[in-house]
């Protein structure tokens, strides 16, 4: 019987375990309300109709499976390169090994498309939007506009475009745009306002945000999962493998190389030339334009873009990628993940699910601590008609946000959902005078005052 019983015990604690892994839980999840998008010409943002986020999350002994349909929290769009498209369902199932293991073989180069997964649902892609040199042809190739390149869309070329700077017209305020309405971010998902060098005036004219705000005195959140399992997180955390240290910007290994001809690849060899580097096709157009510096301080990356080391959700250490941004916060190559992957990886989205799952439905709640610390930014302040509510890192909770008078009274209701950043009140009718912001998730509160003006 003793021993039937710590069978048992034993069994129990390790679905427990697996339950409680990262992979599982870290997920966003709705299944009730509808995501948001711009148009261009409309600064109000209009309902989608589908359901933003993910919509559940299941799990085996392996995997885990997500199924979404690829919409933020946060509003998409407007593109303004002249993309038809929109955000639009994307109906899919991820499946993600809950055992990742590290490629020993010849690593997988990342390719064009899907190569990972927010856990908000949307899609990440690698630093690539299809356009090459021909040098056959002399000019471009792929994409809209451009003829064909040998070999395919897919094909590999000796110079291929980076999609940062070349796309970064078509770019929403949070980073992001459609591929046939496949929406997806090629690089940290923070909005482009929030960077210490604002790089796109888009988010003046179609205010958003993002899946987190970048806070550079936290370890940043976990906010994904790449294509080989391993997590991606934001733009900051521990300077040293072990956990300590203290919170640093970590960095890419990669920098612009020392060219003003393109005659060579990254590692020497010769390839086919492409253009010089001039004003129209400057150093850091083309992913050849960089090469990997291997570096002894523990905050720089490896050639994949990631490091082994410990987080906060994996204490006992983890090889982990990160969203890498330079100095500024501007993202900065690779961005994510690649060019290659550390683990094995292959195609995640699947039709459907063929084995035993559970579903897990749990919710992450804030404890009291991690609740008195929200990074709580208000501006303007003093506001004279309107006051915008920032939480730096992840809000992984949906938050009631109340204007109140100082007897209390609510003079508005606004709401930060999970995988946003920011709520508005329009206080052009409010009377001046000192009011209180109210930030609750129904069990915790936190309050900040701010002063309307209307001189």
């Amino acid at each position: 019987m003793k021993k039937n019983f710590l069978s048992i015990l034993i069994f129990s604690l390790a679905i427990i375990c697996q339950a409680q892994s990262p992979a599982i839980t870290s997920w966003l999840q709705n299944t009730t309300e509808t995501g948001t998008y711009y148009v261009s010409g409309n600064s109000t943002a209009l309902d989608n109709g589908i359901l933003y986020n993910c919509q559940k999350v299941e799990y085996s002994d392996d995997f885990v499976y997500v199924s979404t349909h690829g919409i933020p929290a946060y509003p998409t769009g407007p593109f303004l390169d002249g993309n038809p498209s929109q955000a639009s369902d994307q109906d899919a199932i991820y499946k993600i090994p809950l055992s990742p293991e590290e490629n020993t073989g010849t690593h997988t180069s990342t390719n064009g498309g899907n190569i990972g997964v927010f856990i908000n649902g949307v899609s990440l892609f690698d630093y690539r939007d299809g356009v090459a040199w021909n040098s056959d042809a002399n000019a471009l190739c792929g994409g809209p506009g451009n003829p064909p390149c040998p070999g395919g869309p897919m094909a590999q070329n000796d110079w291929n475009r980076d999609a940062i700077p070349a796309e970064m017209g078509g770019f929403d305020c949070s980073k992001a745009h459609p591929a046939m309405g496949n929406y997806h971010h090629h690089q940290n998902p923070s909005a482009f306002k929030l960077d210490l060098n604002v790089v796109s005036d888009i988010c003046n004219l179609y205010d958003a945000e993002g899946l987190y705000a970048i806070d550079e005195t936290q370890h940043s959140p976990l906010i994904g999962f790449a294509y080989d399992g391993f997590p991606i997180y934001g733009a900051y955390g521990f300077k040293n493998i072990d956990g300590t240290g203290g919170i640093v910007r970590i960095k890419s290994g990669y920098q612009l190389r020392d060219i003003t001809t393109r005659t060579t690849a990254p590692d020497g060899s010769a390839v086919d030339n492409g253009p010089d580097v001039n004003a129209t096709y400057f150093l850091g157009y083309f992913r050849e334009d960089y090469e990997f510096i291997t570096s002894s301080e523990p905050e720089f990356l490896d050639e994949h873009n990631g490091r082994f080391c410990e987080t906060p959700e994996y204490p006992d250490g983890t090889y982990a990628y990160f969203a890498t941004v330079d100095e500024n916060w501007n993202s900065a190559y690779p961005y994510v993940v690649g060019p290659s992957f550390y683990g094995v990886s292959e195609n995640r989205k699947v039709t459907a699910i063929n084995e035993s799952t559970t579903v897990y439905d749990g919710t992450t709640n804030l404890s009291e601590v991690e609740f008195d610390n929200l990074n709580i930014s208000i501006f303007p302040n003093p506001a004279t008609d309107l006051i915008a509510i920032q939480i730096a890192g992840l809000v992984d909770e949906d938050l009631e946000v109340e204007l109140l008078d100082l007897s209390g009274k609510v003079v508005s209701v606004s709401k930060i959902n999970k995988g946003s950043t920011i709520a508005y009140f329009d206080v052009q009718t409010v009377y001046d005078g000192i009011y209180l912001i109210k930030i609750s998730n129904g069990e915790l509160s936190v309050t900040e005052k701010v002063v309307i003006t209307k001189e």
